[in-house]
């Protein structure tokens, strides 16, 4: 799934290309992909976008008359610019039209979770779509700490809660712990002052790493290797694989629709996370599905 880094990618390629541009008209091929209808799509037709800005892990663009339209990729959908005359093609859900080009949403997956949404008003937009979460990479050590703590969870899930941060997923989550050199089943509550410092510069330190690395393969076009799973990562996707920094085997713990990745020799003392005991643990504190984790209401 698309977390921080990849939607503010996404975020610069629509600054560039599409603000400024005026809307023709919207193509829905995927209806289910819709997930409101009041205002009607249509009312879109003509107007211009005239600025853009990331919701967790959600894009907006905002329209002309006080509009809305967000799109939230999930798992598998992308965004690509296109020639105005495009077709939508087999897996193409959504196709914004403009004078001289085109944006398709595009999602190769047998199950469609791409959503889109258009609202009238700022506070209705919020109300849906704003989870709260703080901004890890503008937030200081103060704030990231009490937002850390304030519920006893672990540290998984208080990463990748969008109510407690805003943008962060499996993925960055599993690198950002690594880095820490912290367990994702300690309890956020059970930090020293010391781990949550080490929490805090590498939550920073690895989220703007890859920002920084995304924007440089993308430069000025648009970003086509937007993965969960990518060969720099240390930890996420290399199960069995020897860790990176220790040469140690990268293991996992999976609940559910979900998956953890980390490395015993630098996060938990050599112990493999696998016990009823843990079981439990996941089971109270890990969503179950895809949409849970996203908090959808």
């Amino acid at each position: 799934m698309p977390e921080l880094p990849d939607v503010v990618v996404y975020l610069d390629a629509i600054e560039r290309d599409i603000v400024g541009k005026q809307i023709q008209r919207i193509d829905v091929r995927g209806l289910a992909v819709l997930k409101s209808y009041d205002p009607p799509l249509g009312e879109t037709h003509g107007k211009v976008v005239t600025g853009t800005r990331r919701l967790g892990k959600r894009l907006v663009f905002e329209l002309e008359d006080d509009l809305f339209l967000v799109i939230h990729l999930m798992i598998a959908g992308r965004l690509f610019l296109k020639e105005p005359d495009a077709k939508p093609g087999r897996d193409g859900l959504i196709l914004i039209r403009f004078d001289d080009a085109s944006l398709l949403l595009r999602e190769v997956a047998k199950k469609k979770r791409a959503r889109v949404w258009l609202h009238r008003g700022e506070e209705a937009m919020l109300d849906e779509h704003d989870r709260g979460g703080a901004e890890p990479l503008e937030i200081d050590r103060a704030t990231f700490a009490e937002r850390l703590t304030a519920e006893n969870r672990t540290l998984k899930r208080g990463l990748t809660n969008p109510r407690t941060f805003s943008g962060i997923g499996n993925a960055y989550s599993d690198e950002i712990l690594l880095h820490a050199k912290l367990s994702p089943v300690k309890r956020t509550q059970q930090l020293s002052e010391e781990e949550i410092d080490r929490l805090y510069d590498a939550t920073q330190s690895t989220l703007q790493a890859w920002l920084d690395r995304m924007r440089e393969e993308t430069a000025d076009g648009w970003p086509t290797k937007v993965t969960a799973f990518r060969p720099e990562m240390v930890v996420h996707g290399k199960f069995r694989e020897p860790c990176a920094v220790c040469g140690t085997e990268v293991q996992r713990i999976s609940y559910a629709a979900n998956e953890v990745n980390y490395c015993p020799g630098c996060q938990t003392g050599g112990k493999i996370l696998a016990d009823r005991s843990l079981s439990r643990l996941l089971k109270d504190d890990w969503p179950k599905t895809v949409e849970e984790m996203e908090g959808f209401r």
